[in-house]
């Protein structure tokens, strides 16, 4: 598709459904209220906030009219000089499906949805016992999971339903972490999905310096379920594929294996394994009892509308993170409750070529993003050409080192070594948004700043050469030799002062650089897992 099509005929098309549907939506909340500030904030023109031009007293645009009007308004402004920067939202998974908030399906409880697809087999334990009275006993704990869920569980149980899973598998994040994209096992498992970093790279998430896929909501739920047909596939069992999910999936077999040997049988319930994992698919029966019959457990879960949360924002321009959440009209918090991935203030449009924004938000942001005539972006990436200190490297881009070092996260002492990719201030010479190859594929590398050595002073003792110095001092004879200007195999008389240079000793640093916890990160509530 042309970009003069996209501009003159898709694009008006799709924002005329999208603010059609926003303006028949009853429920939706006012904006008007928060607008003013986000205006002020971007400096937009008086009319962007709606994207229509004013009307003159006393008259009224028809719906089509402000449809059509709005489209002409992104078309015209899109572009900042240099490209487009974000195109019309959509639903990530029927893109080319409009949103329909007002059909009979969209009506309907998601809860009810999710309880018509249950198709796994029921695991009678004590241990599912176990895990009701845990969840039953604790209401608020319950509450604030479903209620971090309600953003992200139609797009799961769309697309658990479009690949014929069982929608008991929707439920699994609640588990492993509580439905928080952004939590972290002790054992590094990472995001709502919690991948470990080679698992996660097996399953193509991108984990470098400015981003981790691990914790993107679209890219870890298409692993996850890529993940869990893999196991199925393998095992033929869902809920050995899950235990293989929890523990890996060489345990599992060598367990089976174990049993085999001993003529045992290889189910779920009859494999030795760890208790985390024998506690695992006992606990998210228990969470599907509890979705089943909430009633028969006292626990109250709010109906979900069976409808997108938020939409996708394709991106085809960098823009800073600060200016994306303006240009939306929401909470950095709220933001990062769906974009949890970005590491940096930046969000790089060849790596990351979306952002999710609530439904309400998204077509907003495109009338902000066609009205907005300041930067987008302020940060770029910058590919260190030799091994640097920070505070050098700050001085040519005009930042200061504390401000350089805490963007990039740089430990004290340390060097930049060469090939290595910092953020830095966009100049003159770096107005080029980052390339896709470097998005992917940015490291950090450091090494411990050369600490000069101490100098000593040994005062000799009858029988000292430039050897047996040497040897107790841990340096070479050359270089005791060299800095008292004897020769290598000199003596020296008792009471003479022989001057000896020693390393100092080293500061203790990370051998790895992390990226900064996002402000509403909190520790995994699931099993840590060793192997998967």
């Amino acid at each position: 598709m042309s970009l003069s099509f996209f501009l003159q005929r898709a694009l008006p098309l799709a924002l005329a459904s999208l603010l059609a549907a926003c303006a028949t939506r009853i429920e939706a909340p006012d904006q008007s209220a928060d607008l003013p500030a986000v205006i002020a904030k971007v400096d937009l023109p008086a009319n962007a906030a709606s994207g229509v031009p004013a009307a003159a007293p006393g008259a009224s645009a028809s719906a089509p009219d402000r449809a059509a009007s709005a489209a002409s308004s992104v078309g015209a402004a899109l572009s900042d000089g240099s490209g487009p920067v974000a195109a019309a939202p959509v639903d990530p998974l029927r893109p080319d499906v409009p949103v329909d908030l007002d059909s009979k399906t969209a009506n309907i409880d998601l809860w009810e949805r999710v309880r018509r697809g249950f198709a796994m087999p029921d695991l009678d334990a004590p241990l599912v016992r176990t895990g009701e009275q845990w969840y039953s006993s604790r209401p608020d704990y319950v509450a604030r999971m479903t209620d971090r869920g309600s953003r992200y569980l139609f797009h799961i149980v769309e697309e658990v339903q479009r690949r014929g899973m069982p929608t008991e598998l929707a439920l699994l994040p609640f588990i492993e972490s509580a439905f928080n994209p952004q939590a972290i096992s002790s054992a590094k498992a990472s995001g709502m999905w919690q991948f470990m970093p080679a698992t996660g790279k097996n399953f193509d998430l991108r984990q470098n310096v400015f981003r981790d896929d691990r914790r993107d909501v679209l890219a870890s739920t298409r692993a996850a379920l890529d993940y869990l047909q893999k196991l199925h596939n393998m095992f033929g069992d869902w809920h050995l594929a899950l235990a293989a999910y929890n523990w890996g999936e060489g345990s599992v077999m060598r367990a089976q294996a174990r049993n085999r040997k001993a003529g045992k049988p290889t189910d779920y319930l009859s494999l030795r394994m760890p208790n985390e994992t024998a506690y695992y698919v006992p606990k998210l029966q228990a969470v599907k009892n509890i979705v089943a019959r909430p009633e028969a457990f006292s626990i109250t879960l709010p109906p979900l509308a069976n409808h997108p949360y938020f939409l996708s924002v394709p991106i085809e321009r960098d823009i800073d993170v600060n200016v994306a959440v303006q240009l939306a009209g929401i909470s950095r918090d709220e933001f990062l409750t769906l974009n949890p991935q970005m590491n940096k203030p930046v969000i790089l449009a060849a790596g990351t070529p979306q952002i999710l924004l609530p439904y309400d938000n998204a077509s907003l942001f495109v009338r902000n993003v066609a009205a907005h005539r300041g930067p987008f972006a302020t940060w770029t990436a910058w590919v260190a050409p030799k091994t640097v200190k920070p505070s050098e490297a700050a001085k040519q881009f005009g930042i200061s080192e504390a401000e350089l070092r805490d963007v990039n996260k740089i430990p004290p002492r340390m060097l930049v070594k060469a090939g290595s990719t910092l953020l830095v201030p966009r100049a003159e010479t770096l107005l080029k948004d980052v390339s896709v190859h470097l998005a992917d594929n940015a490291v950090m590398s450091l090494a411990p700043e050369a600490v000069p050595p101490r100098r000593i002073t040994h005062r000799a003792v009858k029988g000292d050469t430039v050897a047996s110095v040497a040897r107790r001092y841990r340096v070479s004879a050359s270089q005791v030799a060299s800095w008292n200007k004897v020769a290598t195999g000199a003596s020296f008389a008792a009471g003479h002062s022989v001057i000896v240079y020693v390393p100092q000793r080293q500061p203790t640093v990370r051998s790895s650089v992390k990226a900064k916890k996002p402000a509403i990160q909190r520790k995994a509530t699931s099993p840590t897992r060793k192997r998967r």
